[in-house]
């Protein structure tokens, strides 16, 4: 057996704590199937795309078959994959009104670029025919291919780390360097001043965290309240304008959780159409603390008023808490659904065909 540092190194048995892969000549692989169908699911539910024909969403990944896998040899990395996809998507109203459709891709793999893609977009069946095919055939496909390629690209980064294991010299340096930099670090006395407060609102590292603070809001939108109370307790919907997964249990003491989780909490009062009530929580926030929040529906025939009170926001957390339910729930709603909106008198519903009255989403 050849020395080291001298004959033929792809026979050459380096010295390695891990004894694993010299020099990284042997084919290693790693399984990212159970990785990739998760990824996928992420980043493909919730997808939207809106036109003057409406918003469509994609709301499921009904057929998602095949694998992938990293590959090292010679120091070098492979990656294959191979997907066939089915997704559902959906265009719903305020009136109840749904038109569903599905998209296949079949060849998902590392063989085809983004734009090799073969993707087709139909309605279900016993769906009438609606401008939204076109929408979800143009911007819609484009969308997908987006996605898709996000999911090449983290593939690639996030994976692809570790597969090519680094040599013996290459740790001793590594080594050599952060002991070089432990020494500095040792021999240098670091001073950091206290942390301050800008103002009573301001969070305090040092301060007492069951401090809180309150706000209120208020809103109009153009629709009447029934459609706006559905809007903040239905699952679907909230998946609708959140463009993410959503888990609702629309009835008192039902739990809730928005936004893959960053928001959290519970019903505690319902009255249909007039109030609601719940524990709130960002994922942020400290174990088990809770704001409540209130909101009040006050239908005044061409639109409702919103009233929202908060109380209970940590101390520091006011304007972020602000912000946030302004910007994910109240605009997204009048963005998704068009309750920003004045509607135009005298639109209908004719036989065959959707119109909408307050909202085109």
């Amino acid at each position: 057996m050849a020395k080291w540092g001298e004959g033929d190194p792809r026979w050459i048995v380096e010295e390695r704590a891990d004894a694993t892969n010299v020099n990284n000549w042997h084919w290693t692989e790693r399984d990212v199937s159970s990785w990739s169908s998760e990824c996928l699911h992420q980043l493909l539910h919730g997808v939207q795309v809106e036109g003057p024909e409406g918003v469509c969403q994609l709301t499921e990944v009904t057929k998602l078959e095949g694998e992938a896998s990293i590959n090292n040899r010679k120091g070098k990395l492979f990656y294959f994959y191979e997907w066939q996809l089915r997704l559902s998507w959906l265009r719903m109203s305020c009136r109840g009104v749904k038109f569903r459709g599905t998209i296949d891709v079949s060849n998902l793999s590392d063989k085809n670029d983004e734009d090799d893609l073969d993707i087709c977009v139909a309605l279900c069946k016993d769906q009438p025919n609606t401008p939204l095919l076109d929408l979800m055939k143009t911007s819609g496909v484009q969308e997908v291919r987006r996605v898709l390629g996000e999911y090449v690209q983290r593939l690639k980064s996030e994976f692809g780390q570790g597969m090519i294991l680094p040599t013996t010299n290459a740790l001793k340096q590594h080594s050599s360097v952060s002991t070089k930099k432990n020494e500095v670090k040792t021999n240098k006395t670091q001073i950091i001043p206290a942390p301050k407060c800008s103002s009573s609102t301001a969070p305090c590292p040092t301060g007492d965290r069951n401090q809180t603070c309150s706000f209120d809001l208020k809103e109009t939108f153009q629709t009447n309240a029934h459609e706006l109370y559905r809007t903040f307790i239905s699952q679907e919907f909230m998946q609708v304008f959140t463009r993410s997964s959503a888990v609702v249990d629309s009835c008192c003491g039902g739990k809730f959780q928005l936004l893959d989780g960053s928001i959290s909490g519970q019903f505690t009062q319902l009255v249909p159409d007039k109030r609601i009530d719940m524990k709130w929580q960002f994922r942020t926030w400290p174990s088990n603390h809770y704001a409540s929040v209130s909101l009040e529906l006050d239908d005044r025939g061409d639109d409702t008023e919103l009233r929202l009170e908060c109380r209970g926001v940590p101390l520091g957390e006011e304007d972020s808490t602000r912000e946030g339910w302004t910007r994910f729930y109240f605009r997204a709603i009048k963005q998704t659904f068009r309750y920003g909106e004045t509607p135009n008198p005298g639109t209908h519903l004719t036989d065959g065909e959707e119109v909408v009255v307050r909202m085109n989403c």
